[in-house]
């Protein structure tokens, strides 16, 4: 197992599974293990970063992902950096680093406090939005 992987389970162990008695749904981890090795990839494969993070949304957004303990996962994954290298997000554009920061932001509000999510940007729709608004035709790899 590569470093890389090996990051992603660790952390994927540790935010990935139970919260407040509801389980991740298992069509989760794909998403975010790709969308984890996308982040990190150098040189940036911007197609497939904004690919794997409208999968990913996507998910989250429908009514099987939204789920209190997938939303919440997601955001912990990605607010903590267990699974991240201390300049993981500084070779990307502003646009995708800012949406990976609102990940861990409030997105762990989408379910039960939807109010707060929608505040701060961050509940599934807002999120998913704003990637697709990203325009990556000049810059695409």
């Amino acid at each position: 197992m590569s470093e890389r992987e090996d990051s992603f389970e660790r952390a994927w162990h540790r935010y990935g599974g139970l919260r407040d008695g509801e389980t991740t749904s298992p069509e989760l981890k794909p998403l975010v293990q790709q969308l984890h090795a996308e982040v990190l990839r150098q040189p940036t494969r911007l197609r497939a970063l904004k690919s794997a993070l409208e999968r990913t949304l996507l998910f989250l957004s429908s009514p099987a992902g939204r789920t209190h303990a997938n939303c919440s996962a997601v955001d912990l994954f990605f607010a903590f950096d267990d699974a991240w290298p201390s300049d993981a997000w500084e070779h990307l554009p502003e646009a995708f680093a800012d949406v990976l920061a609102d990940i861990g932001g409030a997105l762990h509000d989408a379910v039960k406090e939807p109010h707060i999510a929608e505040k701060f940007s961050s509940l599934p729709e807002q999120l998913l939005a704003r990637v697709r608004s990203i325009d990556i035709s000049e810059r695409a790899v």
